[in-house]
């Protein structure tokens, strides 16, 4: 069975940086793409980053380019999203996510939640003015 267990979030004020880690395991097939997402209270969850597991292509939200970095470590199968200087609006619960299937050298890794099969429980970033 796929688990996607994330760590790293907590309360950070404006500014400040956070790292988020999402640990995928149990999956014996191949995985295309790995994604975050964040969902805001009263809000629909969005696409923030995301990253094709070969070659490391990577794809951001406007939101969040120039402030965050999505990365991996396919020996520990984690991935990654470094963020800086967070602001308020940034404040969601923070989900990773995994696209199963064989990836090309075109890919543009994809924000698109629905092309994710398989989802983490979320942690939690509260960016605080």
């Amino acid at each position: 069975q796929v688990q996607l267990v994330e760590s790293g979030g907590g309360s950070v004020q404006a500014g400040g940086s956070l790292r988020l880690s999402c640990a995928v395991s149990g999956y014996t097939g191949a995985i295309r793409s790995l994604g975050w997402f964040r969902q805001a209270p009263g809000k629909e969850r969005e696409g923030v980053a995301a990253i094709r597991t070969g070659g490391g292509r990577t794809n951001y939200a406007d939101s969040v380019k120039g402030r965050f970095t999505i990365s991996q470590d396919g020996a520990k199968n984690t991935v990654y999203l470094q963020m800086s200087s967070l602001k308020p609006e940034d404040t969601a619960m923070y989900y990773c996510a995994a696209r199963p299937g064989y990836y090309n050298i075109y890919d543009v890794p994809t924000l698109t939640q629905s092309q994710y099969d398989y989802w983490g429980q979320g942690t939690q970033v509260t960016v605080s003015s």
